[in-house]
């Protein structure tokens, strides 16, 4: 199911401390990712923790995130776009974005939204618990890995000999 973004700046996200963390979890779903701007950072399942505290210093969202890949080039422009995001809420303060070292990111952790539209929009496939892969293209089985090296560090290049497509897998 994919994630409905909504404007944290609407009438909908006024003050009190759940509400507040609702409007955060709502801002951080409505950040797209760079490489799929059809697909939400909590879709890709990046979202790990979201607590707002108040201190001396106001309301503060703190939001923990796992990266997909540790060396991914986008982390600070993430990090930058949830900040903004959050941010616009008027019951927040400041912002916090913190990259965690774990639980490792794996593709259990994106939504069935996030997988049919990696696979229809974007041709990516996801490595299925037996090892295979299955053609997003034509669903054949058959598809084989071709490059370890990808578009980006955290893809690979298979191919599909049954519809002769190239794709890309997730890691």
């Amino acid at each position: 199911m994919s994630t409905e973004l909504i404007d944290p700046t609407t009438e909908a996200f006024e003050s009190d401390a759940a509400t507040v963390e609702t409007s955060a979890r709502a801002a951080v779903a409505a950040v797209p990712d760079p490489e799929y701007p059809d697909v939400s950072i909590v879709d890709l399942g990046l979202l790990e923790s979201l607590s707002v505290v108040t201190d001396v210093d106001g309301t503060v969202a703190r939001i923990g995130l796992i990266p997909t890949f540790s060396g991914c080039p986008a982390l600070d422009m993430i990090a930058s776009d949830v900040r903004a995001s959050v941010e616009l809420i008027d019951a927040v303060d400041r912002c916090e974005v913190t990259w965690l070292a774990g639980p490792v990111w794996d593709s259990t952790r994106l939504t069935n939204g996030a997988q049919t539209r990696l696979a229809n929009d974007y041709t990516v496939v996801l490595r299925r618990k037996d090892g295979s892969l299955l053609c997003p293209v034509c669903g054949s089985d058959a598809v084989v890995d071709q490059a370890m090296a990808g578009p980006t560090r955290c893809r690979s290049v298979a191919w599909c000999p049954s519809c002769r497509n190239p794709v890309e897998v997730m890691r």
